[in-house]
């Protein structure tokens, strides 16, 4: 087995395969509040999310992703904790995952902490922004049930 191809299966762990297999809130949302679409133009993947807002939190959420196991993975992280959330607690889940990532920071506090099962994907650049669209999609999605 070559170096790279055990990275690839390190990378790729039983962990990261069940969360990709496991993405809660998966679907769209019948009458959202706010929707965004995000697309990492580097692989293609894409994510779309739908969410209700109430007193400032996401009420419902659905997500329809369309990426690599490590974005899926993500999504899934995400997806298990976003109902109930603040912008300014999704916002900060995602600024510790991009710190994580990028700049070899702490995984994220809880309810986020899942996503030590993405460490591996630091090494791996070029999955960065697969891994960060559901944040992403996410954030925007409830920015334009904020301005509607």
């Amino acid at each position: 087995m070559t170096a790279v191809t055990s990275d690839l299966m390190k990378l790729y762990s039983d962990r990261i395969l069940a969360l990709a297999a496991e993405i809660p809130h998966v679907g769209r949302l019948d009458a959202p509040d706010g929707t965004a679409s995000k697309r990492s133009p580097l692989c293609g993947s894409t994510v779309t999310v739908d969410v209700t807002m109430a007193d400032g939190r996401i009420a419902t959420f659905a997500q329809d992703v369309k990426a690599c196991a490590l974005g899926q993975s993500s999504a899934s992280v995400l997806g298990a904790a976003a109902v109930g959330r603040t912008r300014t607690e999704i916002a900060r889940g995602r600024e510790q995952l991009h710190a994580m990532l990028k700049e070899g920071g702490p995984v994220p506090d809880a309810p986020f902490d899942g996503l030590e099962a993405l460490l591996p994907a630091r090494d791996y650049k070029n999955r960065h922004a697969s891994i960060l669209l559901a944040w992403d999609a996410t954030l925007a999605a409830i920015d334009a049930a904020c301005a509607a």
